[in-house]
């Protein structure tokens, strides 16, 4: 059976205006299984058509823009003119006159997993194509940026149009744009069991049994359709090495450790140039002077412009030498931490890719040289290092695993690059915490650390719990006024107000009645909480760290004003999210 709870429940007077079609398509696709698996289907093929065009536009544009001969890539090229060079900070340039004219630095824009792990998967059509938008521009302009964001950006607005225009549950929502944006990268990569992990580990934040077969559908899907339009799956040509023991599997954790360690580095990196940036430079300034910095990197090679899709098989398939490798990898770095630092828009998927593969030629060339004899096949350890680097980014060390397996069809080598990836993937956890996209979001001052859905927390506020309607009286009265007022069993508590109505605290009424109490003392001296309060938005979380810090039994809600709207027991707080954490796990299972 589909989840339990529904989701914003649809204005029953927009469902009465709706045709009939319509009506009965939403209760079939929210009651049956295969329709909803039919539903993700039709979700990838819209991913997997946008993610075809979108590719196709960027890759025109830089054609165009640097006079790219038809079967060679940007970071493939052999070398650029100054003109062309210039097109760098031009692009970045009309890069921030694209984010000017849809005013897209007034809020942040919401992607993927910010939209799962908060807004039970709903999200917005402009910000999506704000963002692809300006994807395209950056890559299109050569900027050191993937394409990936805007893939899964797009595929996911697609899941989050259809469960919206059915009005779906949230579960189904968070599952459907998981889907979209799994479907995305799998036709991007021609690599449906990665595109699948993807949606698993990056977006929806968890493997469900409700979501297998809809994502893996999607996935499938939207794969297909980028091959059937001319998409060639993403291949690493490589041969198969020499078998790996257990020797090899300690050699490439060792591997797993450094890529860990320069994943955290190249994200603080960016971090940490991006805040200079905002505080040196106007938002307009930003993008042209990333461009102009880019102008000298880019100079040297080309290698580190655009995702790098070129350039890692060049440096796969070419004996070259240490030195030149240990170049690119600090220059594509660099350009990679410049391009976002200054404003471009993307990600570092691929970059990590790329990135990745120079590390594991690296370490396996500095083995070699150290004990005399090679210890690694340098390719088989380009590609542990490519999957490690990238969980170490990105996240989600099964998706990584199954890209390496689909893209050069190597299982002997499977096993080490899953190794390696669990060991990336515990480090970074252990000592940073975050990937990429959720440590923005945590410079932005959000908590979450991954796309599980603890939107439901933020959601439920005090002023959605708070009970109306508690007896008051003035903090003046005495005490033996107090019990004549409120006879014992005519409520629990009184909330006390002063002259000009503002909140005073509570006193509990057992406590007015207890033995010993001098009836002709002031009321306000049993009052307790009086400095402990809540405010009508505080979360669920804020408002159980509050009753922590109060150590009372009730709070009171407070409008800004200090009048009291309402009152909110511990109690009742706890039952709530014992109640909301269950329905969670149920729909999280697809159970009823």
């Amino acid at each position: 059976m589909r989840g339990a709870a529904p989701f914003l429940p649809p204005n029953p007077r927009l469902l009465r205006r709706a045709p009939a079609w319509m009506r009965w398509l939403r209760r079939r696709v929210r009651a049956s299984e295969f329709s909803f698996v039919a539903l993700a289907i039709l979700v990838g093929m819209a991913a997997g058509l946008a993610t075809v065009v979108i590719g196709s536009l960027a890759r025109l544009l830089q054609h165009v823009l640097f006079g790219l001969p038809a079967d060679v890539r940007l970071s493939g090229a052999p070398g650029l003119t100054p003109a062309q060079l210039l097109i760098l900070p031009v692009g970045g340039a009309i890069l921030a006159l694209f984010g000017w004219a849809v005013r897209a630095r007034r809020r942040a824009l919401v992607d993927a997993v910010e939209a799962n792990a908060l807004h039970g998967g709903r999200m917005n059509a402009a910000d999506s194509a704000v963002i692809a938008g300006q994807t395209m521009l950056s890559n299109g302009f050569g900027a050191s940026v993937g394409l990936e964001a805007a893939y899964a950006q797009i595929g996911a607005l697609f899941g989050s149009l259809g469960g919206r225009w059915l009005s779906l549950r949230r579960s189904d929502m968070r599952i459907l744009v998981g889907a979209g944006a799994g479907a995305a990268i799998a036709a991007a990569f021609g690599a449906p069991i990665a595109g699948a992990f993807y949606a698993f580990e990056i977006v929806i934040g968890a493997y469900t049994p409700a979501a297998i077969a809809p994502v893996a559908a999607a996935s499938l899907a939207g794969a297909q359709v980028a091959q059937r339009l001319g998409v060639v799956p993403y291949i690493v040509h490589v041969q198969p090495g020499p078998a790996i023991h257990t020797f090899g599997y300690i050699v490439y954790g060792g591997l797993a450790a450094i890529c860990a360690l320069y994943g955290i580095a190249l994200m603080r990196a960016v971090a940490a140039v991006e805040a200079q940036a905002r505080g040196w430079l106007a938002g307009w300034a930003r993008p042209a002077l990333g461009g102009v910095l880019l102008i000298p990197i880019a100079a040297w090679s080309p290698q580190v412009l655009s995702a790098g899709h070129s350039a890692l098989h060049i440096d796969m398939m070419t004996a070259l030498p240490i030195a030149f490798i240990a170049a690119v990898l600090v220059a594509k770095s660099l350009a990679s931490i410049v391009s976002l630092g200054f404003g471009f828009r993307g990600g570092l998927f691929f970059a990590s890719l790329f990135l990745g593969t120079l590390i594991g030629h690296l370490y396996a060339d500095a083995l070699a040289w150290i004990v005399g004899v090679p210890i690694l096949d340098p390719a088989n350890a380009a590609l542990v290092g490519m999957a490690a680097l990238a969980v170490a980014v990105v996240g989600g060390p099964f998706t990584m695993a199954m890209l390496v397996l689909e893209a050069t069809g190597n299982f002997s080598l499977t096993g080490a690059v899953l190794a390696a990836s669990l060991v990336s993937s515990t480090m970074v956890r252990e000592l940073f915490g975050y990937s990429f996209s959720t440590w923005r979001l945590h410079l932005r001052g959000e908590t979450i650390k991954s796309a599980r859905d603890v939107g439901w927390t933020k959601a439920l506020t005090a002023g959605r719990m708070m009970r109306r309607g508690t007896a008051r009286a003035p903090a003046s009265i005495s005490i033996a006024e107090l019990r004549r007022r409120f006879p014992l069993g005519a409520t629990s508590r009184v909330v006390l107000v002063d002259d000009a109505d503002r909140y005073a605290g509570i006193v509990a009424t057992a406590v007015a009645f207890a033995e010993g109490v001098d009836p002709d003392a002031p009321a306000a001296a049993l009052a307790h909480a009086t400095a402990d309060m809540l405010s009508p938005e505080m979360d669920l979380g804020a408002v159980m760290k509050a009753f922590d810090a109060a150590q009372s039994d009730e709070l009171a809600v407070l409008d800004p004003a200090g009048q009291v709207l309402g009152i909110v027991t511990e109690t009742y707080v706890h039952r709530r999210y014992a109640e909301e954490l269950d329905k969670a796990q149920r729909d999280l299972f697809g159970e009823a």
